[in-house]
């Protein structure tokens, strides 16, 4: 089943005091296009997330959101910059004695002052946390792509049912095209009928008329053509059935629908065929859009 390029998936795994919170977003396009936001002592596993989503997901833009909180004893440290506190208490105490006011500058205000206390993260197992986050990472991709899934086949069946109506036009423009032939053979014998006189009537030689049907025939003839389609839109089926990245293969495939109903549309002198042809090119302009969004 085909996949499509858009989804979202969560993926949250507790280890003791340990938390790790995963958000994964994705939208189409050509390549796989990866964003990491996390932490930086997560940094030396950049390389490491990027393959795993590049092996699961295969394209898409993709957006990782890590998040990483640790609430034991041991997780963060909290520093006091010593000279940048005496200073705002100096600074404190020289305003009072300025404005002859109280010095109520405490120790609960002074460390909510910029930069007074900084929170660092202790050092962590780098082997114990790559397993770890590697486990929530999975969960969000497992999300992803249970979302992607469903997408994809929202836009398989609305693709197939419009492949559907192609075939159904398709068969319209066969029956169709031997039509035009002999509606062409009427109006020119009829035209010949109009023109000649009688005398003149007993020197025209019927051959030539058969002879400029037959040109004619030749010059509009789309039995080529109709053959393609049909064996393009039978491939399209099967692409659709497979598992993994399609969206590439479809996108060759209507590029080939495309030149088949263009050649049909100039070749084929008929009105009734060119309504028909038009539709054609609109279905599979919508279905040309749709399938930039399956992986």
């Amino acid at each position: 089943m085909a996949y499509s390029m858009t989804g979202f998936g969560r993926g949250e795994k507790v280890f003791d005091t340990r938390k790790y919170s995963i958000e994964i977003k994705s939208v189409n396009s050509r390549f796989c296009d990866i964003s990491i936001r996390m932490p930086r002592i997560f940094n030396y596993l950049d390389g490491d997330i990027r393959r795993v989503i590049t092996d699961r997901l295969l394209r898409g833009k993709i957006d990782v959101f890590v998040n990483y909180e640790d609430q034991g004893e041991a997780g963060q440290t909290v520093t006091v910059n010593a000279g940048l506190a005496k200073e705002y208490s100096e600074a404190a105490k020289a305003i009072a004695a300025l404005t002859g006011r109280e010095d109520d500058f405490g120790v609960a205000r002074l460390a909510t002052m910029q930069d007074v206390l900084s929170v660092t993260q202790n050092e962590i197992n780098e082997e114990q946390a790559a397993k770890e986050l590697m486990e929530a990472l999975n969960l969000a991709i497992d999300g992803m792509l249970a979302m992607r899934k469903r997408e994809g086949e929202n836009l398989v069946a609305t693709i197939l049912t419009k492949v559907q109506t192609l075939e159904g036009i398709r068969e319209e423009v066969v029956t169709r095209s031997p039509e035009v032939v002999e509606a062409y053979r009427q109006k020119l014998a009829a035209r010949i009928n109009e023109i000649l006189t009688s005398d003149q009537r007993e020197f025209y030689d019927d051959n030539r008329l058969a002879a400029e049907v037959a040109i004619f025939a030749d010059k509009c003839a789309i039995d080529e053509e109709m053959a393609r389609l049909s064996s393009h839109f039978s491939q399209a089926r099967k692409i659709l059935a497979e598992d993994g990245s399609v969206g590439k293969k479809m996108d060759f495939l209507v590029q080939e629908i495309n030149r088949e109903v263009n050649t049909t549309g100039s070749k084929a002198n008929d009105i009734e065929i060119t309504s028909r042809v038009l539709t054609m090119k609109n279905l599979v302009e919508e279905i040309r859009e749709q399938i930039q969004n399956l992986v």
